[in-house]
């Protein structure tokens, strides 16, 4: 038997359960019900979760662009950007009694992020152990020390970091000519402004042109689109794409001549080697997708295997190792300095996490964000109605204010049909792109921190308009010496 009172109690307490799910049901979808396509999918760009997804990538990104003044890592907004929106498409996906839809694309998601994880884990590795072994150290001293004019030291390192960038990475290469620059010249502002900014257009294009030299390229190359051979003919944009600045600035470098030093420094034992370990994977991992059609981070991760047999001989035979008793007192002098052993699993450890991290979170951000549709509705617009060469102009003037990454990986998700001279196209642009604003790259904003007060972002802002010609020159060269690919 139930009173009066608490009848009235039940129903509205009936009422209001009806009242939340009406209230749910309208952010899920302002429609009764969604459609699904005939891959399982729902249209959820007309709503609330379709809204919430767009509203976290873009704050998430806002973080990330704000890293330098909150100090606070790039990776940890979009991981957890990536999870929410993941989180509300399986929901609003399990409640239209499609369960499975987005669990197989977020594993589709996942098993990109492991190809391109492992394949820049190995690149790391690689990287970390020849700098453990002083390399780019040696190669720093050498320059410092080769009493070069500040004019000639503006060309010098301009043109190592166009041809280290597409072995190493444009910011490790940036870095270290970054570090060459402030240690002659470090009082020079002027100098160490036009230097940096030298530095970081040429990184940029010289890791345009090869699949190991950018991210973005790394991308096009491991999705099958392009042989690794076809990203050589963007070799002379991106010399343009550099020399064009290059030679402007150049007017304006201090005619000056830095003293002279005396110091020398020996690389550890192994040095080379490992260099000819790291090009022997290289040519292993492009050897497996051009002729065995395999994966190249399956020829990378056996790159690695090399690295870790070596790593195992150093060990062993290292000053006080168990082979050690073996050497003679000539080998023993090449240890001199190496007072540890070598430990392949400390390069590994020593691994950009952070930009690994920051990687998962914007491919699986960039996914969801095409799992709901609006990447489909974005490539109808800039690959359907202005066309591909106006999109993939835009797609480089996109990357000088969000990074080059997401904009890249949300191409290859819209994945337009284009020609192979339109994929170099924006290949190019993606990769160079970043060089118009201080912000628009890894390596400007490296330097922006390592040459704190001398290279600047309005510093940089200055010469866009000379770093916009050599973009629009860059180009123009590609339409020219490239016509047969379009």
């Amino acid at each position: 038997m139930i009173v009066k009172g608490e009848g009235r109690t039940l129903t509205d307490l009936r009422k209001a359960c009806v009242w939340l799910c009406g209230a749910s049901a309208a952010l899920v979808s302002p429609r009764a019900a969604l459609a699904a396509d005939a891959a399982g999918r729902l249209d959820l760009t007309g709503t609330g979760v379709g809204y919430a997804a767009l509203a976290l990538f873009g704050l998430a990104y806002l973080l990330v662009m704000l890293e330098e003044f909150t100090q606070m890592r790039k990776s940890k907004p979009v991981l957890l950007a990536a999870g929410v929106i993941w989180g509300l498409i399986a929901w609003v996906h399990v409640a239209h009694g499609l369960p499975h839809a987005a669990e197989a694309a977020i594993r589709h998601n996942i098993l990109e992020y492991a190809e391109l994880f492992l394949f820049l884990l190995v690149a790391m590795t690689y990287i970390n152990a020849l700098e453990e072994r002083l390399v780019f150290e040696s190669l720093r001293v050498r320059l410092v020390c080769s009493g070069l004019s500040l004019r000639s030291l503006f060309w010098v390192t301009g043109l190592l970091a166009f041809f280290i960038s597409p072995i190493a990475d444009n910011l490790t290469t940036a870095l270290l000519m970054c570090a060459v620059i402030l240690a002659i010249a470090r009082e020079n502002a002027r100098f160490v402004n036009l230097a940096c900014i030298n530095v970081v257009v040429a990184a940029n294009a010289g890791g345009a042109f090869s699949p190991f030299g950018d991210i973005t390229t790394l991308m096009v190359w491991q999705k099958g689109i392009l042989p690794f051979q076809d990203f050589f003919a963007l070799f002379l944009p991106a010399v343009v794409n550099w020399l064009v600045p290059a030679t402007i600035m150049g007017f304006a470098v201090p005619r000056e001549q830095p003293e002279v030093c005396a110091l020398d420094l020996r690389m550890k034992r192994g040095a080379f080697v490992i260099m000819a370990l790291f090009l022997l994977t290289i040519v292993t991992a492009v050897g497996f997708h051009q002729f065995l059609h395999l994966p190249p981070v399956a020829g990378m991760m056996t790159g690695l295997a090399y690295l870790k047999f070596f790593g195992f001989y150093l060990k062993k035979t290292h000053r006080g190792g168990p082979g050690a008793a073996a050497y003679s007192a000539e080998k023993a002098d090449e240890v001199i300095g190496d007072q540890t052993p070598f430990d392949v699993f400390k390069k590994i450890a020593r691994a950009e996490w952070d930009t690994l991290m920051f990687f998962y979170g914007v491919i699986l951000c960039v996914g969801g964000l095409g799992f709901i549709g609006y990447l489909s509705g974005l490539s109808g617009v800039m690959y359907g109605q202005w066309g591909a060469t106006a999109a993939n102009v835009a797609v480089g003037l996109l990357s000088a204010i969000v990074d080059n990454i997401p904009v890249m990986f949300a191409v290859l998700t819209m994945n337009p049909e284009m020609s192979d001279g339109q994929w170099l196209l924006v290949t190019l642009t993606a990769g160079v792109g970043g060089s118009l604003l201080s912000i628009g790259s890894a390596a400007g904003v490296g330097l922006m921190g390592q040459a704190r007060g001398r290279y600047t972002f309005f510093g940089h802002l200055k010469w866009a308009p000379a770093i916009a010609l050599g973009y629009a020159a860059s180009i123009a060269v590609h339409f020219l010496v490239n016509a047969g690919r379009f």
